[in-house]
């Protein structure tokens, strides 16, 4: 990903060879250029980081003395926190704007949020935010490994919130105890007396979603259930695709008496199968989500879910990002939040 040109690149196509002129600083992108290598190789080299071969790190070596690169300072960063989305559109965005809000407030730092798309829209740019420059970035999206390169090359730091994918074990995240808190999920209904439990999961590539059924899963073994393979149905999180997933599995010869849904939103489209099919919940069909939304807890029945921390979970990530922003050496690199469950009304022992 080509380095951002408002830091003043080397045009090497003119009468200046980034040598003659020392005002003009040398960036990232015109060493990779030089090099005929990609800027996060270029990056990975300047930081000391492995998967680079000796002979092209040399060559980079080479030229970083020969032009005199300096890695950004970070002197010159704006103070603002900018949060980046690839959607808002999500009921949980709210919730973790205001921690992040909360926390950039008590600390005096502005806040900028950015929303860059969906994952089958173009591939979005940092471009802007890199030249925005600032303190440090939060980001919800997922970062490409030239992405955080290139935040890196500018010497600005970031945490990802609530991974969706495994990452180096240098990137600094805060997510949440996604496998705990669907084996409590589990096992409150199989503690209720239910023994056929379906799940929607969520989609195969989002790791938090496969460590929700990893611990449904291990709930129901501890139980000494067997999982149906009919009973696990994958579909993406929202009310309409839960809906339409609760109803293959309310059609099943064998219907589940219960339902643990990925997030609720997926739980409330469970909630509109189970009416239009004649079903009441709890009496006919047990229901329990994951995230607890302020709105599940209005709905009628209310909703039993797993309280995931969103507002928490984004103060810690802004607190993190912030002493990354400062220089500071970070308490710890990666930080899961625990979840708990919520037991409301929309679950209860199964009828007979």
């Amino acid at each position: 990903m080509a380095d951002n040109a408002a830091d003043g690149p080397v045009d090497p196509a003119g009468g200046d060879d980034g040598r003659g002129d020392t005002s003009r600083p040398v960036t990232i992108a015109f060493i990779a250029e030089s090099a005929g290598v990609s800027v996060p190789t270029v990056s990975k080299v300047i930081n000391g980081k492995s998967g680079v071969s000796a002979d092209t790190r040399a060559r980079v070596e080479a030229l970083v003395n020969e032009y005199g690169y300096r890695k950004p300072s970070g002197a010159n960063r704006n103070n603002v926190v900018e949060l980046v989305f690839r959607e808002l559109e999500h009921m949980w965005a709210i919730e973790i704007i205001r921690g992040v809000e909360r926390v950039a407030r008590r600390h005096r730092v502005g806040l900028m949020v950015s929303e860059f798309g969906l994952h089958d829209t173009a591939e979005p740019s940092w471009d802007d935010t890199v030249a925005r420059r600032p303190n440090c970035v939060l980001s919800v999206a997922q970062l490409s490994e030239a992405e955080r390169e290139q935040l890196k090359a500018k010497g600005i730091p970031f945490v990802v919130f609530d991974p969706a994918t495994e990452l180096p074990d240098d990137v600094p995240f805060v997510g949440a105890t996604n496998w705990s808190g669907g084996r409590a999920a589990t096992r409150h209904l199989t503690e209720l007396g239910h023994r056929r439990i379906a799940m929607i999961a969520g989609p195969q590539d989002q790791l938090y979603c496969l460590a929700r059924l990893d611990g449904y899963r291990s709930a129901m073994q501890a139980a000494g259930l067997t999982v149906a393979p009919e009973l696990v149905v994958h579909a993406p999180l929202t009310r309409e695709d839960g809906c339409t997933a609760a109803r293959l599995l309310l059609a099943l010869p064998e219907p589940p008496t219960a339902v643990f849904a990925a997030n609720d939103l997926q739980a409330l489209g469970v909630y509109q199968a189970a009416r239009d099919a004649g079903l009441r919940i709890p009496d006919d069909l047990s229901v329990v989500g994951f995230d607890d939304l302020p709105v599940v807890a209005w709905v009628d029945p209310p909703l039993t879910t797993v309280h995931q921390p969103l507002t928490e979970m984004a103060a810690a990530a802004t607190e993190l990002a912030l002493t990354l922003g400062r220089g500071e050496a970070a308490p710890q690199v990666g930080l899961e939040i625990a979840t708990t469950l919520t037991v409301r009304s929309s679950t209860a022992p199964p009828r007979g």
